[in-house]
């Protein structure tokens, strides 16, 4: 679109115009509260910033003309540089410029964020600048009625007060430890002052998983939950759960955003996701930040004083978490070459198969553990592996949560997000690059997570430890003794 400052009004005109980018102030006109507004525009533009093609009316002008609406420039010029303003790209290789028939230029557009449709210099960021949606709250906001361990009582605690009082806070709860019940006080804290709720996670897997939960503990409150291809994509709801993606849609937002698993792909090594999460915040808003696994930064500043945090060191079942046994197995990848397995390796899938007992066994890549699949179906045919390409993951998970698989091989896939009640745990080839810190620890917590099974095995078979092994079972070691120190361990093993 093209637009001209008329009247210090900004209005869209194919003449004596330019693209809305190189327009340098765009007024925001006065509200004007004679103007009756359309609802559902109101439903669909709070807290977000849309594209015209997401928006199914053409009273836009008029409500902007009122004060009801805001127009902010799609793309941006730091000096001479491009900015995308929905994702914050600044890498000039991610523009592109393609013959645009809305401004008849050659325009510029953000190849980083385009399948949220495309931005341009001539694309305006339309969002909502009049009264929010005021829905109606039951009597009765939180119908969940469990009980929370001390553990989980404490941080429950830390997170309503920094709810509050709109501060950060970072929940380091071990794996396990039950981080979604220790938010719902917190949530219903935020929605009983009339707070806008988001709970974010990188993962869609865990949108679908985390809805049914939040719907049965809050049965009152709509709930939209968002990811790629989702109904709810234009519903306002008081509470939110979201892929990090669907957070580049939202502008000054919310009032609380939850963000889970912190540390985890693609949210680490996307700037523009850690952008989006900011950009969805209110001004004055509350953020609480939830992890196994943080990174070292963090764990400094939290040791320094720097990063205000809570801690979970143990699961509510009062056990210590397992911790990882080293293995050295030579040069796994040799023997596999050969069709062979190290014999310690061989011996621990063996005995558990022998036994009866099921476990997940990890490889750093697909090919190494296909070649390991083969063998092993030597001793158990029933054993299957699994990847994140594999059309049957979930089916394959499900057989093994049934004790219909023995045993299952899997790619880092599977780290974090899956609960098996009584299983081992082994890594074949460890010291692999792709079995960082994180990782390992989010493996390792794949064990003994049941009451009735607290204690299981893992094993870090390796060609040679690495930093990043010694550092994640000192960070499971940790972890035990503040359990224990805390009270919240029964028994050290």
């Amino acid at each position: 679109m093209r637009f001209a400052i008329i009247n210090n009004i900004l209005v869209p005109q194919k003449h004596d115009s330019l693209p809305i980018s190189q327009i340098s102030n765009i007024p925001q006109q006065a509200l004007n509260p004679h103007y009756h507004y359309h609802s559902n525009l109101q439903l669909l533009l709070t807290g977000k910033q849309l594209l015209l093609d997401d928006i199914p009316s053409d009273e836009i002008q008029a409500h902007y003309e009122n004060g009801y609406v805001t127009y902010r420039k799609g793309i941006d010029y730091n000096g001479k540089l491009p900015v995308c303003a929905r994702c914050g790209n600044k890498d000039p290789q991610r523009f592109a410029r393609f013959p645009c028939s809305r401004c008849g230029e050659m325009c510029l557009y953000c190849r980083h964020c385009i399948m949220m449709g495309r931005i341009s210099e001539c694309t305006p960021l339309i969002g909502w600048n009049g009264p929010p949606p005021e829905p109606q709250l039951p009597s009765k906001i939180m119908e969940w009625q469990g009980r929370l361990s001390a553990g989980q009582q404490t941080a429950t605690d830390r997170v309503v007060e920094a709810i509050k009082q709109n501060n950060e806070l970072l929940v380091w709860a071990v794996c396990g430890a039950g981080k979604t019940e220790v938010l719902f006080h917190g949530i219903e804290t935020a929605l009983a002052a009339r707070k806008r709720v988001c709970i974010a996670t990188p993962r869609t897997d865990v949108v679908l998983e985390l809805t049914p939960r939040l719907k049965a503990a809050f049965p009152g409150i709509t709930i939209a939950s968002l990811y790629g291809g989702s109904k709810d994509r234009h519903l306002y709801a008081p509470l939110t759960i979201a892929t990090t993606h669907q957070l580049l849609r939202f502008y000054h937002a919310f009032d609380t955003i939850i963000l889970d698993e912190v540390d985890a792909f693609p949210y680490t090594i996307e700037e523009s996701l850690q952008y989006a999460a900011i950009q969805a915040r209110k001004p004055i808003s509350g953020m609480i930040y939830l992890t196994a696994t943080p990174n070292q930064k963090w764990q400094k500043e939290c040791r320094q004083g720097k990063r205000a945090y809570t801690t979970i060191p143990a699961r509510f079942h009062r056990h210590p978490l397992p911790v990882p046994e080293f293995a050295w197995c030579g040069n796994w990848q040799k023997h596999l070459h050969k069709n062979k397995l190290p014999a310690n390796v061989l011996q621990w899938i063996k005995s558990r198969i022998e036994i009866n007992k099921q476990a997940l066994v990890f490889f750093p890549h697909i090919p190494l553990m296909e070649k390991a699949l083969s063998i092993l179906r030597q001793f158990a045919p029933t054993i299957v592996a699994v990847h994140a390409e594999d059309p049957e993951r979930k089916e394959k998970v499900q057989k093994m949560r049934m004790k219909e698989i023995p045993l299952l091989l899997t790619t880092t896939i599977l780290e974090r997000g899956v609960t098996i009640p009584n299983i081992d745990v082994a890594v074949v080839g460890a010291e692999d690059e792709i079995f960082n810190e994180s990782a390992l620890v989010q493996i390792a917590g794949r064990a003994g997570r049941s009451a009735a099974y607290p204690k299981g095995v893992v094993t870090f078979f390796h060609y040679g430890k690495t930093e990043e092994m010694l550092k994640a079972k000192k960070q499971i070691v940790f972890m035990n003794q503040e359990g224990i120190k805390r009270g919240l361990i029964d028994e050290k093993e």
